[in-house]
């Protein structure tokens, strides 16, 4: 068993894992076309003959790499980034949902295990802290820039 890249036409990634996944070859196992990966779909087969097979009929897939990958090479695809992740304290956000939407704000704490960060509003008259989780909001300035 072995993890191959494919080569794919610009952002038709996506297209091409499903196309791949929906073939229902028993020697193909997995498919995966992380975002931060252009151009290229990992997929786990178990020889590069079942590849070509499988994708003689796939518009947009344009190649195999040649060799084969590692689960190592892969992981840090498979596992999710949390949404606090290059935010820091003391940063000034726009919260972007929720009730506080379209307010400005200065980061107070950040919990990545809980992928939420306390803010303070700025407008607010009484400074009071608010909850909210990572993907909620949008870094405008950052001290560490």
């Amino acid at each position: 068993m072995s993890i191959f890249a494919v080569k794919t036409t610009a952002s038709q990634e996506q297209t091409v894992a499903s196309m791949i996944a929906n073939r229902e070859e028993d020697k193909v196992h997995a498919v995966l076309a992380p975002e931060s990966l252009t151009s290229y779909v990992m997929v786990e087969a178990e020889d590069t003959g079942v590849l070509e097979r499988v994708l003689e009929d796939i518009p947009h897939a344009r190649s195999i790499v040649p060799g084969d990958s590692g689960i190592s090479e892969v992981e840090h695809f498979l596992s999710p980034k949390p949404d606090v992740e290059g935010i820091a304290e003391s940063d000034i956000v726009e919260l972007i949902a929720g009730p506080f939407k379209g307010e400005k704000a200065q980061v107070q704490r950040i919990d990545e295990g809980k992928d939420q960060v306390t803010v303070e509003l700025y407008e607010a008259t009484v400074p009071i802290p608010v909850t909210v989780r990572g993907d909620q909001i949008r870094v405008l300035d950052s001290d560490e820039r």
